[in-house]
């Protein structure tokens, strides 16, 4: 079964890069490119908060 495209709570926490409409989603509420996010996320995981702390750092 698919994801759910408009589930909250956890769904908000975590980043999932598995489901193309959530990296949109991720990649224009970050306002970051497909590749950056993923390079975000392979550097400090799913996290969205350790992922806002990463690319607030300057990492990006």
């Amino acid at each position: 079964m698919a994801d759910d495209t408009k589930k909250t709570g956890l769904d908000r926490k975590l980043i999932s890069l598995d489901e193309p409409h959530e990296v949109r989603s991720w990649t224009e509420s970050l306002g970051v490119t497909e590749a950056q996010l993923r390079e975000a996320v392979k550097a400090v995981g799913h996290s969205v908060e350790a992922v806002r702390r990463y690319l607030a750092d300057g990492k990006r």
